[in-house]
């Protein structure tokens, strides 16, 4: 199986799952081949479930993603589900602005019917000196409301709070 080939879906998962995270992400990273490696890569045509696993590395223009295991699907509505897994889970996308945003969590999923963007387990995003922090961070890529949530706001019994920098403005 050649993994870019087989695909077919991943790209909107990937670009949503990047680009959410910022409204002034580099158009021409949609029209970008996407290139994926890993240990190994299966697609299930039949069910719409594709899954990569082992140092997956994910590019479409200046998009990345590093994760250990990456799960597909699509269900006949079109509607997609990306689920990731790793120690942790990486992304990264240049911005229109010459500014970059990355982030990382143990966990990222993504849903094209609910348009949420969640990173679990030590999930953080930055983008230049901003930065937020939390056990839970989600993202609604229809009405860009972020939640971030602490470790006791998440279910877990770890004292971790939420953590939330923010730059001042240069104007």
């Amino acid at each position: 199986m050649t993994p870019t080939r087989n695909a077919k879906f991943l790209p909107a998962a990937l670009l949503l799952l990047a680009l959410s995270f910022s409204a002034h992400a580099l158009e021409s990273d949609r029209k970008q081949p996407i290139s994926i490696d890993a240990d190994s890569g299966s697609l299930d045509q039949k069910n719409q479930v594709t899954v990569f696993s082992g140092n997956v590395i994910i590019k479409q223009g200046s998009i990345n993603m590093r994760a250990e295991r990456v799960r597909l699907t699509r269900d006949k509505q079109g509607n997609q589900t990306l689920q990731a897994e790793g120690s942790p889970v990486k992304f990264g996308q240049q911005l229109e602005n010459k500014g970059y945003v990355e982030g990382q969590g143990n966990r990222a999923e993504y849903s094209s019917a609910s348009n949420m963007i969640r990173l679990s387990g030590n999930a953080k995003v930055q983008r230049g000196g901003d930065v937020a922090q939390g056990e839970v961070i989600t993202y609604n890529t229809k009405s860009e409301v972020y939640t971030v949530l602490g470790s006791k706001a998440a279910g877990t019994k770890s004292g971790r709070r939420v953590s939330v920098i923010i730059q001042p403005s240069a104007k």
